[in-house]
């Protein structure tokens, strides 16, 4: 595979990691901000099916295919963009994990009472402000490993 094709997938998955992150993010927060349990179910449901289909792929193609370009280009890991793209990658995969745990949970709640025609149990709430609490870290590290991206920005170099 040519550097420039593989440069172009690897830019188009961050563009879908980010994108997916994004949009799964502020569909369900608004869901949950409805109160509509059968909205909060097909939304719950939409957001774990969009993790399996777009998020995981690309959570397991970007690091590889950025480790390819570097070994393309005869580059290093010790460059200090490349380890802190890394670094901060390894931070949001830590906190998208729970994330996804999380969101199947939530899910599962949501059908649960959904189909018993009952309140979501409080259980689903502190799911749902651990989920967005542990967004902030990961949102935050992928905003900046795009920046790194971009600008090879060097701290101290």
């Amino acid at each position: 595979m040519s550097y420039l094709l593989l440069k172009y997938l690897h830019i188009l998955s961050m563009v879908l990691l980010f994108g997916t992150g994004l949009g799964s993010a502020f569909y369900k927060w608004m869901a949950d901000r409805s109160g509509d349990l059968a909205h909060i179910a097909v939304t719950n449901r939409h957001v774990v099916l969009a993790d399996w289909l777009f998020t995981t792929p690309t959570v397991i193609f970007q690091p590889l295919s950025g480790l390819w370009l570097l070994h393309l280009l005869g580059a290093s890991l010790a460059i200090p963009w490349i380890s802190l793209s890394l670094g901060l990658f390894l931070l949001a995969g830590a906190c998208w994990l729970p994330v996804v745990w999380l969101q199947i949970r939530m899910r599962d709640l949501a059908e649960t009472a959904l189909r018993q025609g009952t309140d979501l149990p409080p259980l689903y709430w502190r799911y749902a402000c651990r989920w967005f609490w542990l967004g902030v870290p990961a949102f935050t590290a992928m905003v900046l490993v795009v920046f790194l991206m971009v600008f090879k920005y060097n701290p101290g170099g």
